[in-house]
């Protein structure tokens, strides 16, 4: 391992890239490829943290390593996050030259690349370096379960993805931690009502319906989850939902730790549920000048959300299907469209959603700060764990508001590495001029400008009820035309494209306008703090603050009547809560000493030793760190110490054993009559050009290199095309070879099959003759009805009557043999059906027919079977006149017959 001391070959595997003396996008993805291959996971780039996912524990964050980082010097160890929390901790008392200040670490990174869990370390060593409260370590850490159930959901991306943004304020006296406070930015309200494909909502509703019992889940009013159009009837398999079991236990335990009493906990649980069966209402077009009507189907779920909600039905309905205003004193109640009802519920149901969030939070606060002396100057760390920049294939509002801060951030960053940079050139002595850099200010002042900034006009559009998304555009295209950063949408497109400093995004404008109103229908405010549920009245008797965040152990003044004026006109959008919010996190940030965690994802498939190059570039753009590049390019990007340039080019002076000292640097510079280089006290300085100019000077080694490289590389592909013809070959036989079984196979199918279609025919199962106690008399006897009596000696297996006995004759002998002769020939019929079409059905694996199927018996033997037999036996048989079976069931009072001609199961 290389430690950030040691400076080696500009191979990539210094611990500082930012010494290399090829800073551009193939060193940077050079070294990081072969750091991370070696599990060095952590690199420096001057004074930023590039912290790549190695998706596997490593031994790096041990007790061992825990102390090595402690101490106020750590330039001779290797990069690592623990170094980064030391040298915040530290300044912030004061202890690297110069006064006690705020500190700040920003984490960022895509989902799935680690911040969360770099925060958490980031934590943990701030926490070993002031030797304090473990306890509140323990409760910040331990909350972190009920952030992420709240907070979290499955993305394409990530199956843990963070959709809101945090900032935890570490709160110092002299060098012990008092208490903390915990902030959250835009959480992503719009994913309770729509997901896209492959994604889910948040955590918290799967968690519910895998861990509560079926008797709590009828307290809540939860049916099966597939109902739920919320939650998309995505479940899960069975390991997926006994993991979620698991996690909402641990929710349970993070609620009982940070204080929620037991009624607050089903209160919020059967909100959450009121959540859900809000969204199966839907609607019925409105007929002509009438209102709109919840559909039938519905009308049940409807009545379930007004229950949990604690509200009257009726009322609900009101608030779905109309809005009220007061125009000079006079109510005017106006019917809403379809698609305006469900708005309204979506709205609704995203309120409810953010604002128990939010309250979340808050008690969170309230348990983090008991601790607090608020007469005593206290120091602060703050750590940020916010949301990368996102480019997806649809981007809608809420991407537009993640870039905004990704914008701000990173002209945040920009100011703060241009004055490291010149701290640089003041360290070594340089006469140094300002350092020019591609200013994303015109690009904020797009976003944020008043009053013609985006968001302004959006706002502006939002505050008239006509407006659409497409009058949005119409203005959008208008006011930015020319504007170097703004391209309209082609063709038909409902949009806008921004170039941001990390690239051009093309922005879907379908929901802006609703998205930013956040429409809640002007009564529901009155309705819910009515609410005969505790929690829901708490929740919208609060007051939000301008940046959209509950304000703790405050009520709204309740003025009479301001129920029915209380609409989206008369609140701030989404998009100024979010400006106002951006607007306090900026004041923090730039009132304290900054230090960058840059979280990287090295592969989509989560594996570990698996490096994609485009992918990774692609955060770096994103993250910011080429522009920095840039930034060291137009200054003076390559800064090579004096040992490592003579040991580079010591063969440009043709002659061996050139020493690696500052006098033999200046020796080769003067051979190359290079200018414009500067010599410090430690290093020199070039611009970018210089590398170019002495590249030309060794080309005549390059081609050398390249003629080996391009032979050696020849051959392993032609090494490796050997091979994989002769896999591809393999693998064809083999699926020959499969195939040719497969078709053997059939064939000895079909031939089981042509030999099992001669199945017997279940014979009649007879029974023992009785003997006839009078058979003389009974020859000279008219034949009369016998009664159903119970047989002597009779078994299940009877088939037929006492032979004995004459059967009556009704019919003349012409007719009879004619009718005896139909019968022969359809009983003929009937059994051919039964061999060619049921035989195989219903024979068993022993083959045997089963104990129910009695074979070809008259309607008189199936009676005299079941006459004796107890209520419910039964018997089938095959029917004597056409094919089909019989079912005889033994009733209270009589034999019922009723024939099937479906063939049995």
């Amino acid at each position: 391992m290389v430690s950030l001391g040691e400076r080696c070959s500009p191979s990539g595997r210094a611990g500082d890239l930012a010494a290399l003396s090829e800073l551009d996008e193939a060193a940077l993805l050079s070294g990081l490829r072969e750091r991370f291959l070696s599990q060095d996971i952590y690199t420096d780039i001057g004074d930023i943290l590039i912290a790549v996912n190695p998706f596997q524990p490593l031994p790096l964050y041990g007790r061992e390593v825990s102390e090595r980082y402690q101490s106020l010097q750590t330039d001779s160890l290797p990069p690592h996050i623990f170094a980064v929390a030391g040298r915040a901790y530290h300044a912030m008392l004061g202890r690297r030259g110069g006064g006690p200040r705020n500190q700040c670490i920003l984490v960022s990174g895509e989902s799935g690349a680690g911040k969360t869990e770099s925060a958490k370390l980031l934590l943990q060593q701030i926490m070993n370096l002031c030797k304090g409260n473990s306890q509140l370590e323990q409760q910040i850490l331990q909350v972190n379960p009920l952030l992420e159930a709240f907070g979290n959901a499955q993305t394409v991306m990530n199956d843990n993805s963070s959709r809101f943004g945090k900032y935890i304020q570490l709160r110092f006296q002299k060098n012990i931690v008092r208490g903390a406070k915990l902030s959250e930015y835009l959480l992503e309200k719009s994913r309770v009502v729509q997901q896209d494909a492959g994604e889910r909502n948040f955590h918290i509703f799967y968690y519910m319906f895998a861990g509560l019992s079926s008797e709590e889940k009828e307290i809540y009013g939860l049916l099966d989850p597939s109902l739920y159009r919320y939650v998309s009837g995505q479940f899960g398999t069975q390991n997926v939902a006994q993991r979620w079991k698991d996690k909402y236990q641990e929710v349970c335990n993070a609620l009982d730790m940070v204080g929620f009493q037991e009624q607050e906990q089903v209160d919020m649980q059967t909100i959450l549920a009121g959540v859900l069966s809000l969204g199966n209402v839907t609607f019925d077009p409105e007929e002509s000048n009438g209102p709109v009507k919840v559909s039938e189907a519905s009308k049940g779920w409807l009545k379930a959300a007004a229950g949990q909600f604690g509200v009257q039905e009726d009322e609900l309905l009101k608030c779905l299907v109309c809005t009220m205003s007061v125009t000079r004193g006079e109510q005017i109640q106006r019917f809403h469209t379809q698609q305006q009802a469900e708005d309204a519920r979506d709205s609704i149901a995203k309120m409810v959603y953010g604002r128990v969030f939010g309250w979340i939070v808050r008690k969170i606060n309230e348990l983090l700060a008991e601790n607090v002396d608020p007469e005593v100057e206290l120091r602060e760390i703050g750590i940020l764990d916010i949301f990368g920049f996102e480019n997806f294939p649809v981007n809608r509002f809420e991407q537009l508001c993640i870039n905004l801060a990704n914008e701000q951030l990173q002209h945040f960053f920009n100011h703060h590495i241009f004055q490291m940079e010149q701290a640089a050139y003041k360290e070594e002595g340089l006469p140094w001029e300002t350092i020019t850099f591609n200013n994303n200010e015109p690009i904020l002042n797009l976003l944020l400008a008043k009053p013609l900034g985006l968001l302004s006009l959006l706002d502006e559009q939002s505050a008239f009820p006509q407006a659409t998304d497409k009058t949005f555009v119409d203005k959008l295209n208008s006011s930015f035309k020319g504007n170097l950063h703004f391209q309209p949408a082609r063709g038909h497109v409902l949009g806008f494209s921004i170039t941001h400093y990390a690239g051009k995004v093309q922005y879907d404008a379908r929901g802006f306008l609703e998205k930013n109103r956040d429409t809640l229908p002007g009564n529901v405010r009155g309705l819910f703090i009515s609410s005969v549920t505790p929690l829901l009245s708490v929740l919208f008797t609060a007051t939000v603050s301008r940046t959209g965040t509950l304000m703790p152990h405050m009520k709204a003044k309740i003025i009479p009547g301001a129920d029915d004026k209380f609409n989206s006109t008369r609140k701030q959008s989404v998009g100024a809560q979010f400006r106002h919010s951006l607007m306090v996190l900026m004041e923090r940030l730039y009132s304290a000493n900054p230090h960058f965690v840059r979280c990287v994802k090295p592969n989509s498939q989560k594996e570990p030793g698996v490096v994609d190059n485009q992918m990774v570039l692609l955060q770096l753009q994103y993250n910011g760190l080429l522009e920095t590049i840039r930034i060291r390019r137009d200054g003076f990007s390559w800064r090579p110490f004096f040992e490592e340039f003579a040991e580079r080019y010591a063969i440009l002076l043709v002659k061996p054993g050139v020493s690696l000292t500052k006098e033999s640097c200046l020796e080769i510079l003067q051979s190359t009559e290079l200018k414009g280089w500067i010599c410090g006290k430690s290093r020199l300085f070039f611009k970018y050009w210089h590398q170019e100019q002495l590249a030309k000077c060794v080309e005549r080694l390059e081609r050398a290199a390249v003629v080996i490289q391009k032979v050696y590389r020849g051959f392993r592909c032609k090494k490796s095309y050997v091979k994989l013809v002769a896999e591809l070959r393999a693998q064809a036989q083999s699926l020959q070879n499969l195939a040719e079984k497969e078709r053997r196979w059939h064939l000895a199918l079909e031939a089981e099959a042509q030999k099992r279609s001669h199945f017997p025919v279940p014979m009649p199962r007879k029974r023992h003759p009785q003997p006839n106690p009078h058979p003389s008399d009974k020859s000279q006897q008219l034949p009369v009805p016998r009664p159903r009596s119970k047989l002597k000696e009779s078994t299940p297996f009877d088939n037929f009557l006492d032979p004995c006995v004459p059967h009556p004759v009704l019919r003349t002998e012409e007719h009879a043999g004619e009718e005896a002769e139909m019968r022969k020939i359809r009983r003929g019929a009937t059994l051919r059906w039964f061999r060619e079409t049921q035989a195989e059905k219903v024979v068993q694996d022993d083959g045997a027919f089963p104990s129910w199927l009695y074979g070809m018996i008259s309607r008189r033997e199936a009676e005299n079977l079941l006459h004796d037999k107890p209520l419910g036996c039964f018997l089938v048989r095959i029917s004597q006149s056409q094919p089909g079976y019989i079912l005889t069931y033994r009733k209270v009072v009589r034999i019922w017959i009723m024939k099937i001609w479906s063939t049995p199961c």
